[in-house]
């Protein structure tokens, strides 16, 4: 696997789509290409020191490996309206813009860095597109644009349907190892218009095709975060750092840019906590493998499937900041992600098994007892 000059494995998994909100129809435009100011390798309590890996199985290769071939979704096209072609002096055009500007540039808007104290709802030195590239707008790099026409859905994490604004606000708790926006407030009416005006392609209903992440084959093992250490040592320490901890700016570039980081912090205190997405390896191995070093496309992967879910494996053994009430999260057991890292764990399987695979027995396991499973209980 090559060195990359550019890399984020940036936090998980931020914000989907819609409650319904009556604004005007979008501009078609351009695909946006997100000035350089915004552009982010970017994504608080004490860090939790995470549960030790498992001893990995001695390997005949430890080096980094290429990108193996995995069939790509089918190509579609891509062109998300860009609010730059929206007028200067329109109130829902400064609106759009103002939700760009707290995706792209939220540890300075509404994070730890927000000169309001009472703005502090972000509670770590991550942005929004620290996991959903190009403010956003990057086909599957976990965009914004195409999730307004599939809310309000259910949500397995707390079995109910939810809105938008709620799964944003899940993501400030989690992701962002903050608390939650109100949602009457102005930042959530921009987040939710900007999120509205750049799925303007979308169908009610629909996803557009790009949303989320390509999926991965399952490892036949497991993941292997020895291993992994490796892969982040060669292709990731570069913007990442060699302790994980990211590539600080300079305190006037940090001004000028509106975000605490070029690159972002994978692990540490001012990461994304034990309850995000990004927590999860499987999740994070196709973000992973899709969009990593910084500049890859879904398209032609750099990093190969089993490296993704292995450095994946390492970079979610390291400490971060801890939420609580974590047990309580999926009421339907039988729903519970089978790679979720944290208690109670479903099935007569191992923590390591849950947190590193292999997953697929785990799987086949829940599929045959869901209904026992569901009938027990929290």
């Amino acid at each position: 696997m090559r060195t990359p000059s550019l890399i984020t494995i940036s936090v998980g998994a931020i914000v989907a789509g819609a409650a319904v909100l009556a604004v005007r129809p979008p501009t078609p435009g351009r695909h946006i290409e997100v000035p350089s100011a915004l552009r982010q390798g970017v994504p608080s309590p004490a860090a939790t020191p995470a549960a030790p890996p498992p001893q990995a199985q001695p390997r005949a290769q430890t080096a980094a490996r290429p990108a193996t071939p995995v069939t790509p979704p089918a190509a579609s096209a891509w062109t998300i309206p860009d609010p730059d072609t929206l007028p200067a002096d329109d109130i829902f055009a400064q609106t759009v813009r103002r939700g760009r500007d707290l995706i792209a540039k939220t540890s300075s808007l509404i994070g730890p860095d927000a000169p309001d104290p009472a703005m502090r709802f972000a509670g770590n030195g991550l942005t929004c597109q620290s996991c959903h590239l190009q403010a956003g707008t990057q086909q599957y790099g976990l965009p914004l644009a195409g999730v307004w026409g599939v809310f309000p859905q259910y949500i397995g994490r707390e079995n109910e349907v939810r809105t938008l604004e709620e799964r944003v606000n899940g993501c400030m708790e989690r992701s962002m190892n903050g608390h939650a926006l109100p949602v009457d407030g102005p930042e959530m009416k921009a987040i939710i218009t900007y999120i509205r005006y750049i799925s303007g392609p979308q169908q009610v209903g629909k996803s557009l095709q790009g949303r989320g992440a390509p999926s991965l084959p399952l490892l036949d093992r497991a993941a292997d975060p020895e291993h992994g250490r490796k892969v982040f040592a060669e292709t990731c320490a570069a913007c990442h750092g060699a302790d994980g901890q990211g590539q600080r700016l300079e305190a006037a570039d940090a001004a000028e840019q509106g975000r605490r980081y070029q690159f972002p912090p994978l692990w540490g205190p001012d990461s994304y906590n034990d309850g995000a997405g990004m927590g999860r390896t499987m999740t994070a191995a196709r973000f992973v493998h899709a969009n990593m070093p910084l500049g890859t496309t879904w398209e032609q992967p750099q990093i190969s499937a089993e490296d993704a879910y292995d450095v994946m494996a390492f970079v979610n053994s390291q400490p971060r900041p801890h939420r609580e009430n974590l047990e309580a999260d999926y009421p339907d057991r039988s729903r519970k992600p089978v790679d979720a890292g944290y208690a109670p764990f479903v099935g007569p399987f191992t923590p390591e098994q849950h947190r590193y695979g292999p997953w697929k027995p785990i799987q086949d396991w829940l599929k045959a007892n869901a209904d026992k499973v569901r009938a027990a209980g929290p």
